[in-house]
């Protein structure tokens, strides 16, 4: 990789529609399992490295980009819709009469993608989720996939729960799995690609045991 002129940061690529070299923001992705304590990772390591982080406010942009309600948009990026799901759109979230659920999911689809290469176009940042990894391929983005073994998965989810959960550790362990395999359904639907497999990343790490300021630290040296 060569070395972009003195004044541009970030990492070199190529063009996806031409040959022309040109340089981009440094990028840097994080997939996670839930519970394995991704979300603080990467909130850490943006801390760090002193960029832009952007977690739960891409809802947000998207939502205004498709002209759909967040809380509709958190159901397809989460979860994907079921059929007919009741949705509303636009600051009135005035009812729909007729669903064409396949179609809504495209456009928020669609949405994600521009507004991700917005921000990928504005400034170094770590995207949590999204499949930004795949979305920003061409921005030649570094991609983490943060998983933990189960149990310490329980126990972060069971010390972060709100009064109001009151899960039992059973209850806590398949609300991870169906969360995992929203995710990963997901994911496999609109990149084609196994969601945690380790060839799609630049990099695994586990947290089984591990301090995530630690850990971040130690990545930012790496990153700068």
């Amino acid at each position: 990789m060569q070395k972009p002129p003195e004044g541009l940061d970030g990492w070199m690529t190529r063009s996806p529609f031409g040959k022309a070299v040109i340089y981009m923001n440094k990028i840097i992705t994080i997939s996670r399992e839930f519970g394995s304590g991704g979300r603080e990772f990467g909130c850490r390591l943006a801390e760090n490295l002193g960029i832009k982080y952007y977690d739960k406010e891409i809802i947000s942009k998207i939502a205004a980009k498709a002209d759909l309600s967040e809380g509709y948009v958190k159901e397809v990026v989460e979860k994907r819709p079921m059929p007919l799901f009741p949705m509303t759109i636009g600051a009135t979230f005035a009812a729909v009469g007729v669903y064409y659920p396949l179609m809504v999911e495209e456009s928020v689809y669609t949405a994600q993608t521009e507004v991700l290469q917005e921000l990928a176009e504005q400034s170094d940042c770590v995207i949590v989720g999204r499949c930004a990894d795949y979305i920003l391929r061409s921005y030649n983005p570094f991609k983490i996939f943060i998983y933990a073994d189960m149990p310490s998965r329980i126990k972060r989810c069971m010390e972060r729960s709100t009064p109001e959960e009151q899960l039992t550790e059973k209850e806590m362990k398949k609300k991870i799995n169906n969360v995992d395999e929203s995710r990963a359904k997901y994911y496999d639907f609109y990149t084609g690609q196994k969601w945690g497999a380790r060839q799609n990343y630049n990099v695994c790490i586990n947290t089984t045991g591990m301090d995530i300021g630690t850990l971040a630290e130690a990545y930012s040296h790496m990153l700068k």
